[in-house]
């Protein structure tokens, strides 16, 4: 942005070095706003327990007050209760599933299937299944996906479990993110249109013909 602000105000020399000066500084200030931006949306999802979108950790809550939780693949993962975990690891316990692959939603309920290969979604692959009540704590396991049809049924729940990464997009990416998003792009346009304008007026004051001096 510099140099092309050099190149075009080369024949203007008034008010011309704040304008270049800004030019040059264009991309730095781009660089500290999109950093700026990214260590409050961090703190602002660490406290919502949504990853900030850096690292190898992958977490989001879910609508019910649990969370899910990938470290190192979004292959499976935790489904766990961030109020009943007693540090800032998740512990096996009632109320948590690990090497979960296939998750469904359901008011109070939470189905899924798990796999103890730590395997991508395939149904060939998956070796147990669960229904989690949210409301209660309560896991209850089953080996088959027709006993997990046949109980999710008698919940009045139809069985549709989706892999668990799919899930974590649906519920990880929420209005703050985009606002985020527009934020980021916002102000550098701001910028941008602001030395545009200066730009365009020192190239205007160069062309002005200057009145010859008189005898």
């Amino acid at each position: 942005m510099g140099t092309t602000a050099l190149v075009l105000t080369r024949r203007a020399t008034k008010d011309r070095s704040l304008t270049l000066l800004a030019s040059l500084a264009f991309p730095f200030a781009c660089l500290g706003w999109a950093a700026l931006l990214f260590v409050f949306q961090a703190s602002v999802n660490g406290a919502m327990h949504r990853d900030p979108g850096l690292g190898d950790t992958w977490t989001c809550p879910l609508p019910n007050g649990y969370t899910i939780l990938m470290i190192d693949t979004t292959n499976h993962g935790w489904i766990y209760n961030p109020k009943t975990q007693p540090g800032s690891g998740v512990c096996e316990q009632e109320d948590a599933v690990a090497g979960v692959v296939a998750v469904q939603l359901a008011e109070r309920y939470i189905l899924g299937g798990g796999n103890s290969r730590n395997a991508a979604f395939d149904d060939s692959r998956i070796d147990s299944y669960f229904i989690l009540d949210t409301q209660t704590g309560k896991k209850t396991i089953f080996s088959t996906t027709d006993e997990l049809r046949a109980a999710a049924q008698q919940a009045g729940i139809s069985l549709n479990l989706q892999p668990i990464q799919a899930v974590y997009s649906k519920y990880r990416y929420t209005w703050f993110d985009v606002l985020v998003g527009i934020l980021l792009c916002l102000l550098p346009l701001f910028y941008f249109g602001v030395l545009v304008v200066k730009i365009r007026k020192l190239r205007r004051s160069a062309t002005i013909p200057q009145p010859c001096p008189r005898p």
